[in-house]
């Protein structure tokens, strides 16, 4: 027996587990394993207490006396719900989490043992900045770097799985120098700037509003795989993806998988976790089959946006863990198989009013829609004016396997409004009148007297825009299923605030000058809309029409990595950068180094990865293969059984050509990628693997795939696509 048959002889053998629930309804179980708010209620004095609420509401400093209080109760608290350590929890730009633990056990002078939490080692500590990537900011041997607590995100409690517990501390990662090295820092910059600006220009329409707070849904997609035959697959253990595979005979052609019934083992997979999330304060509501077999999404409530990211990057590490248990695999790679739908991150976005105003919903009165369209007029005029800067914000390796197939938007950034939208914006334009209804009375009329009258919205959904309006929020995506969501939320956040400021500015002039608000608002949201149009697009952004018309817009369509991470450099992205305090023009110079490392390194890997199992993997076992059927042909040829051996002649000539091909190319590969890696200049480097190394992929997997065919099903040593997607 093969090692991939023993593994799919595994993988069926697989049941779903039984699942206790909790005894505790959804809403008491909600939060528990988190330091709320109304725990720190309960525990802290009532002083400390309204200090670090008046931290998390406004930003204001916390001193070290409260810290102190901050850490015993913490301490405390945990403690007595089984944690034996302490971590800061942060984003370093490796894409993934970070984490180092310390006891709270520690000696006394005298040798007595205690546990010890202090307000120092809850506000700060010290991990090894020189092993996380700082694109140039600091030098290797320059190890100091600094973690800080984020008040505004709650500590919460992860198992670690063998008995003892972790108490988790959100925290920002910045140098000794005091630069950001991580996705926190710039976020929470982005959204005290977003606040500001979206405030003051609210304050033209309503005095009452004090604080903006941008809003985030994250909706995530992702692959479950039977662990047995994924550690029968080296390139999805090494490269998260599938560089061969033969597509089956059925994939998700009948679209049969879509919102489908969930199998009971994935059903118990996701209730696992689903439940551990709930316990981490992360509101987990929706769940579904994906489009592609194998492929399941989940989506929480709405939240702030810091909060929403923590929690998006902290299911992503719950998923994993809990997969464990139940023999799953989650795959989060954009594309990890060829011939069906990839993975996306769908990042819906929108900003609410602490009056309980969402400034991105219409409603049916003009004084209302006027703030409605300053808002909505603004994001778009920002994605316009910004476009290349938010496609780089979502580039990376996996993602270009998936931008732009019949699956996901293209690399061209559009805005979709809606037809009642665009029209009535172009009545602005014509008329300076806003026509807009909300649309209480659009229903349709089904003719079946049991069904309610069903309300249609003011603006139909269109999956094939990068950016699409919803309704009341924007719907990002374009973002890849295993990105942070901070980088593009990052860009989205700073743009929209640089701005709104704009917008502050000419209003406050044109008002200096005597002109009445109303007519100053109109006339700078009419040239906005006709400085913005050709952004705007109603059709199917996957046709090739649309990439002709978009050329003739003047759209970019900037389709590879390399080129499109230029975009953090321009003099356009670094002067609202700087203008908003964001990042400064040295951190995003270090940031677009690091994403064309980490695209060097992704594409080196897959190479690699590639190289050897086409060599040692598939040539090795072929040539076996071969031999056994050479055999078998001269034993008929012997017999004078020339018409049955010439078929079996052919196949192997077949074999032969194909073995040929793949050895010519991974040596012509390998020899591009030693090339490449003699590059000095990082971006000719990035180019030489994405248009060199990268394109022999395709070609070499190609014939791979022909041999799949050809040699027999017990012989072949890797998984094949209908065993990992089609087994429940």
């Amino acid at each position: 027996m093969t090692f991939r048959s023993k593994a799919f002889e595994i993988a069926q053998g697989r049941v779903a587990p039984s699942l206790t629930p909790p005894t505790e309804k959804v809403a008491d179980l909600y939060g528990s394993n988190t330091f709320s708010d109304d725990v720190m209620k309960t525990l802290l004095s009532a002083e400390a207490y309204t200090k670090i609420s008046n931290a998390i509401r406004s930003g204001s400093t916390i001193d070290r006396e409260v810290a102190d209080e901050v850490s015993a109760a913490m301490k405390s608290w945990a403690i007595s719900k089984g944690a034996t350590h302490y971590t800061h929890w942060f984003q370093p730009l490796t894409g993934t989490t970070a984490e180092k633990h310390d006891s709270f056990f520690d000696l006394t002078i005298d040798g007595k043992a205690v546990e010890k939490f202090k307000g120092s080692a809850l506000v700060q500590q010290e991990p090894d900045a020189s092993s996380f990537p700082s694109g140039g900011l600091r030098a290797t041997f320059e190890a100091r770097g600094y973690t800080g607590w984020d008040p505004s995100s709650p500590a919460f409690l992860m198992d670690n799985g063998a008995g003892g517990k972790t108490l988790c501390i959100p925290s920002v990662f910045i140098s000794y120098t005091g630069e950001a090295l991580d996705y926190k820092a710039p976020l929470l910059k982005s959204l005290v700037m977003l606040d500001k600006a979206a405030t003051s220009v609210c304050q033209f329409f309503n005095r009452d509003v004090d604080k903006v707070t941008p809003t985030l849904g994250i909706e995530q997609e992702y692959f479950l795989v039977d662990k047995a035959l994924y550690y029968a697959r080296p390139d999805l253990l090494m490269a998260g993806r599938t560089v061969f595979g033969h597509s089956p005979a059925r994939g998700q052609q009948l679209d049969d998988h879509y919102f489908g019934s969930i199998s009971p083992r994935v059903n118990a997979f996701m209730v696992d976790f689903e439940f551990e999330a709930l316990k981490l304060g992360i509101p987990v509501r929706t769940r579904h089959n994906e489009v592609a077999p194998g492929q399941y999404e989940c989506a929480p409530t709405f939240e702030e946006v810091n909060l929403a990211i923590d929690h998006n990057a902290l299911l992503m590490d719950l998923m994993q863990k809990v997969g464990d248990r139940h023999n799953f695999q989650v795959l989060f790679h954009e594309k990890p198989f060829a011939g069906i739908n990839g993975s996306g991150k769908h990042n819906n976005w929108s900003l609410s009013t602490d009056t309980g105003i969402n400034l991105l919903a219409p409603t049916s009165k003009p004084k209302e829609n006027l703030r409605f369209l300053t808002f909505l007029m603004n994001v778009v005029k920002a994605v316009h004016d910004h476009a290349d800067l938010l496609r780089a914000s979502i580039s990376s390796a996996g993602n270009e396997h998936r931008l732009g197939a019949n699956e996901a938007p293209p690399s061209i950034v559009s805005v979709f409004l809606g037809n009642e939208l665009t029209n009535m914006l172009e009545e602005l334009v014509n008329k300076g009148e806003i026509t807009l209804e909300k649309g209480e009375n659009f229903y349709y009329k089904l003719g079946i007297t049991r069904i309610p009258n069903l309300q249609r919205d003011n603006t139909d959904r269109n999956r094939t825009s990068p950016f699409c309006f919803t309704g009341n929020k924007f719907e990002y995506r374009a973002v890849g299923s295993s990105q942070n969501s901070a980088s593009p939320m990052i860009v989205l956040n700073t743009i929209v605030a640089n701005q709104l400021l704009e917008f502050k500015k000419e209003m406050d002039e044109r008002l200096a000058a005597g002109e009445e608000k109303k007519v100053a608002t109109v006339e700078i949201l009419k040239r906005y809309f006709t400085e913005s149009k050709n952004i705007l697009f109603e059709g199917n952004g996957y046709s090739e029409e649309w990439v002709e018309e978009a050329k003739s817009r003047g759209l970019s369509n900037i389709k590879e990595t390399y080129d499109a991470l230029h975009a953090y450099t321009t003099e356009r992205t670094i002067t609202a950068f700087e203008r908003m305090g964001v990042l400064t023009s040295r951190e995003l110079h270090a940031r677009y180094e690091i994403e064309l490392e980490n695209y060097v390194k992704k594409l080196q890997i897959e190479s690699r990865v590639i190289g050897d199992l086409a060599l040692n993997h598939i040539v090795s076992t072929v040539v076996k293969y071969q031999f056994k059927l050479a055999q078998t042909a001269r034993s008929l040829t012997d017999l004078d059984m020339l018409e049955e051996a010439a078929p079996i002649k052919e196949i192997i000539k077949d074999i032969s050509t194909h073995i040929v091909i793949i050895k010519k190319l991974v040596h012509e590969m390998t020899e591009q990628r030693k090339t490449a890696n003699n590059i000095e200049d990082l971006f000719e480097r990035a180019k030489m693997y994405g248009s060199e190394v990268k394109g022999f992929f395709e070609e070499i997997r190609y014939h791979v795939d022909k041999l799949e065919l050809l040699i027999d099903d017990e012989d072949w040593p890797l998984a094949k696509y209908r065993e990992m997607l089609f087994l429940e």
